[in-house]
């Protein structure tokens, strides 16, 4: 979910009338005035939370089992809420209802936190943002080979291999990002989003349906237990140890949305107040998400059992119709496309501000020239610009292709942004904020939930890595895959 797309009709206006109650249609920080209800701040939460990490909720689930995997994402759930909820309560500082508005993420941690907190929270959000392209490149490049290879089983029957490598369609989703890339204002792409957001909720109810149908129609029994993938049977001891770590850093990605938590706020209308409608909106929206969340997990496990694949529209649990997975596929890289987009976009203000401070007399860096393109007209292209967006494109899709492991990736990505940005700042700005006393009741236990998830994080990381680490003893690099 790009923050742009939630600023884009929000403008200063520079007249007397935008301030205070002067002005009808202006807030009172002087922009626009605000439209946005709980009905549309719980779309954007729904639209922001459900992605590429619904796919793979069966094989997280088949990891601990009946009890422990749906008792973990409703965890997951409440946490996330609970942590929305003091969130919500710090978009205006210092006071929740009528202080002074802030606009992101991390103009609300230097507001309430300051200093070296606030260069730790932009630390975590870009590598987390980072961390996400490589993940996306790396799931849109595995769906784009589930077509081909769905087709080739389609023609020539489930026991043919169909060697595919994946290298190739990183290279092409990493072109089309290159293209997009050179884009200096991506919210005027604001329909890509759209469309990034109607993929997402089709292979979401493709993948949901295929498993309803296959629990439904019978056909060979699957092994599932309380207790999830066997040890002696499906997996040795310490497998299972590493793997339900793994499956809880997927969890943990499949509910990262506080990045744009205050971007949605900042849509909202001032009256009622801002929390309180964001509060409603939140609990609306994770609501909605877990429940989605459960039936595709649980119906993915039900369907698929010990053995779920670690994307269970790509590992090929399903074969028929081969039209819809190969539909379902098509939609999650176009959705892909998109959001890659959406994640990169930060990064790469970032480090072009940076340079135009750094370098203010640079032609390099700061010329704009106007170029005529045959058919698409004139565009202003910058020469840094072009160079870094398309370094940095070509560094994720080189670094993709080292480490092509979906699931362990996923994992990893949700461990390390999970505490940070879920937890330990909003508890930590709920607590500055409302002046709470060391040692209290309310303190103590909000620093026990903290410090509960930064173990949780530091496991489930691990757990991650040790994946990566087993998968590399097996792989050779640039070679196709069965």
């Amino acid at each position: 979910m790009n923050p742009d797309q939630f600023q884009k009709n929000n403008m200063y206006v520079e007249t007397p009338e935008a301030f205070g109650e002067g002005g009808k249609n202006f807030d009172d920080d002087g922009r626009v005035q605000r439209t946005g209800t709980w009905i549309t701040a719980s779309a954007h939460i729904i639209t922001a939370v459900i992605g590429s990490g619904v796919l793979s909720l069966a094989w997280a689930i088949a990891q601990m089992g009946w009890v422990a995997g749906p008792a973990v994402l409703l965890a997951f759930s409440g946490i996330t809420y609970f942590t929305s909820t003091l969130l919500a309560d710090c978009y205006r500082t210092p006071d929740p209802v009528h202080g002074k508005r802030n606009y992101t993420y991390s103009a609300v941690v230097k507001s309430v936190l300051g200093g070296r907190k606030f260069q730790l929270c932009g630390l975590a959000q870009y590598i987390n943002l980072v961390g996400v392209t490589i993940g996306y490149t790396i799931t849109a490049s595995i769906s784009m080979v589930a077509v081909k290879r769905s087709n080739c089983f389609h023609r020539h029957g489930h026991h043919v291999k169909c060697f595919t490598s994946n290298n190739p369609f990183m290279i092409f989703f990493a072109c089309i990002q290159i293209v997009l890339s050179q884009i200096p204002n991506f919210s005027k792409l604001w329909w890509l989003s759209i469309v990034a957001a109607v993929m997402s909720f089709a292979y979401s109810s493709i993948g949901l349906g295929l498993s309803f149908a296959k629990v439904a129609g019978g056909g060979d029994p699957v092994r599932t237990s309380l207790t999830g993938v066997q040890v002696g049977v499906d997996v040795t001891g310490s497998e299972k140890v590493w793997r339900t770590f793994q499956a809880i850093g997927d969890i943990a990605f499949a509910y990262a949305y506080s990045n744009v938590l205050i971007e949605i706020q900042d849509t909202l209308k001032s009256s009622p107040a801002e929390n309180k409608v964001m509060k409603r909106a939140s609990l609306i929206g994770i609501m909605t998400t877990t429940l989605f969340y459960m039936l595709c997990g649980c119906l993915g496990y039900a369907a698929f059992g010990n053995d779920a694949p670690g994307n269970f529209l790509t590992g090929f649990g399903f074969y028929e119709p081969f039209w819809l997975i190969d539909f379902a596929n098509i939609c999650i890289a176009v959705h892909l496309v998109g959001a890659y987009q959406v994640f990169c976009q930060p990064i790469f203000g970032f480090v072009e501000n940076w340079s135009k401070e750094r370098w203010p007399n640079s032609q390099f860096v700061n010329g704009e020239h106007a170029v005529n393109f045959p058919l698409c007209g004139t565009f202003c292209v910058n020469f840094f610009r072009v160079v870094w967006r398309t370094t940095y494109v070509v560094i994720t899709a080189l670094i993709a292709m080292l480490f092509p492991f979906f699931n362990d990736f996923l994992g990893l990505i949700g461990s390390l942004s999970f505490w940070p940005l879920t937890v330990y700042f909003p508890i930590e700005m709920y607590i500055k904020q409302s002046n709470m006393q060391k040692f209290s009741f309310t303190w103590t236990w909000l620093k026990i939930l903290s410090w509960v998830c930064l173990i949780v994080s530091i496991i489930s990381a691990a757990g991650s890595i040790q994946g990566l680490a087993q998968d590399l003893k097996k792989y050779q690099p640039f070679k196709a895959q069965q």
